[in-house]
């Protein structure tokens, strides 16, 4: 199969500069593609992953990715989908983030043998010649037509930084350095980098002539069009350090109803017929769904064995009852308890099933608390010391979201 036609039975493509030309370059000889990814953080999120495995497809068809990594644009911060400008970072920091980034694409890329190249724009951006680069590029940019794409059209009520201005310049330079260098004819993203695609697109036709592509992918959304990706404690990351699989497994398994197919077909390499299938599945059989959903997303980006323990921990807890030494666990010590006992409300901020205090009153006073299958009705009860006699006390939260808790 075209892997064109492959993305766009699981729902991938969202905007192409070209439709019918695209797909048949991608279903001829290997073309060279490349999809940036700015530093902004140490780790890739799972906003990411849609873009990873979007290139892992293009890889698997024999195209050849270029990741490339925003060492110089992330000195200036994309604006698209901001609604205020990015805090500035250090040199240092992104640098720092790039070698993170580094480390965690060769998980499900194959960078080996040519087969894909990693290369970091700050080589090239942090020495241009601003005069130069004003007269080479900026020429070609009408500042009446930046203004009517929305990643500065929405931004121009709170402010637009001239700073932020520069972006779409940069991205584009980044496109016609890669295609003159590396032969690359194709720019990848995320639909809401289409403005700065384009711009790229149009750059290289007119410095050079060559004829180039863009191609941007749906974003990774609930079905009312919210971004998914976000928990109570944050984004929710590829590093297990950062989000442990256990959790990374549970996000997945209790998405919604409704999401559960397109995250299927997104995150996942099973087959679409497949997929379809699943599709078919009604009322309590979706849960199965929904564990084959946080199985096959935990084994790519944690390997089996950590989604083997997911699952054996979810199941446990989701089955009998029964605890699994996989869980996520939180360890006490008697410094945590104030005469003999510690509060509820503690020791879900402790284990981080709440943020805050507030947010743990209310979730108590919604009837949402657990402790050792006993519904905590009362914001002031309390867990005696007694109670970690068994080897530990299990915190519930919804009727989901299990959490262990020991005092050494």
């Amino acid at each position: 199969m075209n892997v064109f036609d492959e993305l766009e039975a699981r729902g991938m493509i969202a905007q192409t500069t070209e439709k019918d030309r695209i797909r048949e370059l991608l279903g001829g000889s290997p073309i060279t593609f490349y999809i940036g990814f700015d530093p902004t953080a140490d780790s890739l999120h799972v906003g990411h992953f849609v873009q990873l495995m979007v290139m892992a497809h293009m890889q698997r068809a024999g195209h050849r990715p270029i990741a490339l990594l925003g060492g110089g644009t992330a000195m200036v911060g994309d604006p698209s989908g901001k609604t205020d400008m990015r805090k500035m970072m250090t040199p240092e920091t992104i640098a720092y983030h790039v070698e993170c980034f580094k480390k965690q694409m060769s998980k499900f890329i194959d960078f080996s043998d040519g087969k894909a190249l990693m290369v970091n724009n700050a080589d090239w951006l942090l020495n241009l010649n601003y005069i130069d680069f004003l007269r080479e590029v900026g020429v070609h940019f009408s500042v009446n037509r930046m203004l009517t794409f929305e990643c500065y059209k929405s931004r121009l009520e709170n402010g637009l930084s001239f700073l932020e201005f520069n972006y779409m310049l940069m991205q584009s330079f980044d496109f016609y350095h890669l295609n003159q260098h590396y032969n690359c004819t194709m720019e990848l993203g995320g639909d809401d980098q289409w403005s700065n695609i384009l711009g790229g697109v149009e750059l290289c036709r007119r410095k050079s002539g060559k004829e180039v592509y863009g191609m941007t992918f749906a974003l990774l959304t609930t079905s009312e069009g919210k971004k998914m990706g976000k928990t109570e404690r944050g984004a929710v990351w590829l590093n297990p350090e950062k989000t442990p699989p256990y959790d990374f497994f549970q996000y997945w398994r209790n998405v919604d109803d409704a999401d559960v197919i397109k995250c299927m077909k997104l995150l996942t390499f099973v087959p679409v017929e497949e997929i379809n299938e699943l599709a078919k599945a009604e009322g309590s059989a979706i849960n199965a769904v929904k564990e084959r959903l946080a199985y096959e997303v935990t084994k790519l980006v944690h390997g089996v064995e950590e989604a083997d323990k997911a699952l054996e921990a979810a199941r446990s807890v989701f089955g009998a009852g029964a605890v699994s030494e996989n869980m996520p666990t939180t360890q006490l010590s008697d410094n945590d308890l104030i005469n003999g006992s510690i509060s509820v409300i503690e020791m879900l901020v402790k284990t981080g099933l709440a943020p805050s205090k507030g947010e743990a009153r209310r979730l108590i006073q919604q009837g949402g608390v657990a402790v050792d299958d006993r519904k905590v009705n009362n914001i002031g009860d309390e867990i005696e010391k007694s109670a970690f006699d068994k080897g530990f006390v299990i915190i519930r939260k919804g009727k989901k979201v299990f959490h262990k808790a020991i005092l050494n």
